[in-house]
């Protein structure tokens, strides 16, 4: 079994007086990683809020049913909670009501489970988002000589845990689990309208990643409206298919302040949507394969190990540009995300120029492994 780098993060939060909520898409592993957390203890009542008997329970139901239901069971578990109506409400009842149960609740869609949490749990949940597995994982895992040896069949298949252990039918899982993102987590929102456009857009942003997005190139692609482009990006933000880097900007008047880029949580998704699983020496867009890739693990590693940072990207008018910055502790560090060990980059004279403390490094695949351990 692959330890994930939650699980330790998660024990210590347990009968801390608050509930705990995690987030992710479906398939990162989120009931197995609290199955690995609780297995098979009699202190746990294990509910599904996929099922259509638990949204009814939830319905209409006091402090008094709940214990009457919960019994001596010390952890509640309920998977997929966004399914539940009003199911803020429903976990401030028992969180403050029955204080001496670990309520612990997962969720596919922060744009549904959030959006019904924050208000009534303010100051009562711990939460956490879950992605795939990271390259930290695996190394843990494994070890760094053997992941490394892997990097370029990450770099295609990417790090959804069925596909890291199920060598051998990486493409037909991909497919199967990219059309569960698509029609499961997002096409379902009644906020969308028209899934083959979504569909598009989709296709749309694989091909564009690392690239500066523009919301009415995308609209002129998709045949949606800018706003409608806009809405359909922050549903897909929020059920964990991509994230945006907004640019940075402090003193120039030449810097762009609202630009962003946008990138996939998992290459495997991105290649599964472009229906592109050759060889990385074969394609031509390897430097943004390597950019996403790069990008997204620095993610997860920052989220996983509670490292806060501010991340953006750098662009001027004159289309000078830096990959990635990081601000932390009054501190800016550049990198600049480069396939080919032997590729030569030198940081924008203007950037250094307006930002003389900043610091600047190359991300190569020599080097990568100091950047997301």
């Amino acid at each position: 079994m692959i330890e994930r780098t939650l699980e330790k993060l998660l024990k210590s939060k347990l009968h801390s007086g608050k509930a705990i909520v995690l987030l992710g898409a479906r398939q990162v592993g989120k009931t197995t990683l609290l199955n690995m957390l609780f297995g098979n203890s009699d202190a746990v009542l294990w509910l599904n809020g996929d099922e259509l008997d638990v949204q009814t329970l939830f319905a209409t139901i006091s402090a008094t049913r709940l214990k009457a239901i919960f019994g001596t069971k010390k952890i509640i578990v309920i998977d997929e909670a966004q399914r539940i109506q009003d199911i803020g409400l429903r976990m401030k009842l028992i969180t403050d009501q029955i204080p001496e149960v670990q309520l612990v609740v997962t969720g596919s869609s922060s744009f549904e489970l959030a959006n019904k949490l924050n208000e009534p749990l303010t100051g009562r949940k711990w939460e956490y988002k879950m992605h795939p597995l990271s390259f930290a994982e695996m190394v843990a895992h494994h070890g760094l000589l053997e992941e490394k040896r892997l990097l370029e069949h990450r770099l295609i298949y990417g790090y959804y845990p069925e596909i890291i252990t199920a060598s051998g039918h990486e493409k037909e899982l991909l497919k199967q689990l990219s059309s569960s993102y698509l029609y499961k987590d997002v096409l379902l929102l009644e906020q969308i309208k028209k899934p083959e456009r979504l569909i598009a857009l989709l296709q749309a942003l694989a091909y564009q990643v690392g690239a500066q997005v523009s919301f009415n190139e995308l609209s002129r692609l998709t045949g949606l409206d800018a706003k409608t482009v806009e809405k359909y990006i922050e549903v897909l933000e929020q059920t964990y298919v991509v994230f945006r880097l907004g640019s940075f900007s402090r003193n120039l008047r030449s810097e762009l302040k609202k630009s962003r880029k946008i990138y996939f949580y998992d290459n495997g998704i991105r290649n599964a949507l472009i229906a592109n699983f050759n060889h990385i020496e074969l394609r031509t867009d390897a430097g943004a394969l390597w950019e996403n890739f790069i990008v997204s693990e620095r993610m997860k590693r920052n989220q996983n190990t509670q490292n806060w940072t501010n991340s953006w990207y750098w662009r001027t008018k004159e289309q000078k540009e830096i990959d990635y910055i990081e601000e932390q502790n009054g501190l800016i560090t550049a990198f600049e995300c480069k396939w080919n060990p032997m590729a030569k980059h030198k940081i924008p004279k203007l950037f250094l120029e307006t930002y003389p403390t900043s610091e600047f490094k190359i991300i190569h695949r020599d080097n990568f492994e100091e950047f997301l351990l």
